[in-house]
């Protein structure tokens, strides 16, 4: 198949490009800066910001028809709301959530006139749990979900496949963009609290390299009968397994025992 991958510079999208392409699929690995994209052994690397209409066209124009896009590109940033400037906000859902759709209303029409196609969105443990100090990070992450299976619905009919792809922790993890994001000493008992809470859900491996993420995609384009929502990594089938379970006061209870969380 002929895939185009957004954000694929570096972790997970570096890592589903290399794997499609071993797979034996036609990749087009995309990036803002594409000399991030030097080492990658793909069929095409294209220059794409995935907020830019005129960027997103030019791309496209270049890749030509596709059979399947997975929209990864996204922007991180930590911090408590109190504090956190509302434009990284925007810019945040302006990448990981406008910027999927943007790709996503890009692609359909030609999809839908071939009758067939997939889009693959990467969300996170996030798109499903909140956490402290990352809820806009989460927000961009729960909105992508809705869309996502709005869109399910609405293109199955034409052939078009959704599917989200939910990993939880990866090593590495997303670029933080939030250098000069304040870091309110109020919080710093919060910080210091949820520093490397991680390392009590991904158990004494740590966590897994961004290739399993990369499978999973591979799995979810070749595999018609799957399902809209895949879950990625242990930690995450522990913890939406968990939340599912239980009413909130019961999960928060539980969240905190599990990561000696007092704040």
């Amino acid at each position: 198949m002929r895939i185009l991958v957004t954000g694929a510079g570096r972790a997970i999208g570096a890592a589903t490009a290399t794997v499609l392409a071993e797979a034996g699929h036609e990749v087009i690995a995309t990036a803002r800066n594409v000399e991030l994209l030097a080492d990658l052994n793909v069929a095409m690397k294209l220059t794409l910001d995935v907020t830019d209409d005129a960027s997103i066209d030019a791309c496209l124009a270049q890749a030509g028809p596709l059979d399947a896009i997975v929209n990864n590109a996204a922007l991180g940033g930590s911090g408590p709301l109190e504090t956190f400037p509302l434009e990284h906000i925007r810019l945040m859902f302006e990448t990981n959530t406008f910027g999927a759709v943007r790709m996503a209303q890009k692609v359909i029409p030609g999809m839908r006139e071939r009758g067939h196609g997939i889009i693959v969105n990467i969300s996170s443990i996030q798109g499903r749990v909140a956490t402290p100090l990352e809820g806009p990070y989460a927000a961009t992450k729960f909105a992508l979900e809705a869309f996502s299976e709005a869109l399910h619905y609405e293109v199955g009919h034409f052939g078009i496949r959704v599917v989200i792809i939910e990993p939880g922790y990866t090593a590495p993890g997303m670029k933080m963009n939030n250098d000069h994001l304040p870091h309110p000493e109020v919080y710093q008992g919060l910080y210091d609290e949820w520093n490397n809470t991680d390392s009590k859900v991904t158990g004494e491996g740590g966590r897994p390299g961004p290739e399993i993420v990369g499978y999973a995609i591979v799995r979810a384009i070749e595999d018609a009968t799957t399902p809209l929502r895949v879950r990625v990594g242990d930690d995450t089938n522990m913890i939406l397994s968990t939340r599912a379970a239980m009413d909130d006061e019961s999960f928060e209870s539980t969240m905190r025992a599990v990561l000696g969380l007092t704040w």
